[in-house]
């Protein structure tokens, strides 16, 4: 339990760095994008543990992986871009 734990923090880490690395223009400030990212690992990590049961590590660090990555997702901004209307 504690290495799933650990191993979901760190994967949310990972993919918040690497989130903040590539799409800085399109995300909040870089602190919060850091904390997100290893808080969502560990929630996703209680929420499919929670669901599937002990003895399925591997399941848990996926499914916490895939929970910090939407949450993640949540985070990102639209592009600037303005539309004109045809009228």
């Amino acid at each position: 339990m504690l290495l799933e734990a650990l191993g979901s923090v760190l994967l949310g880490f990972a993919l918040a760095w690497a989130a903040a690395a590539r799409l800085s223009h399109r995300l909040p400030d870089r602190r919060t994008v850091l904390s997100v990212g290893p808080l969502a690992g560990l929630f996703g990590a209680f929420l499919t543990h929670s669901a599937i049961g002990p003895g399925h590590g591997v399941t848990t660090v996926l499914g916490a992986t895939f929970v910090a990555s939407v949450l993640l997702s949540l985070l990102l901004r639209p592009t600037r871009r303005l539309r004109r209307s045809a009228a």
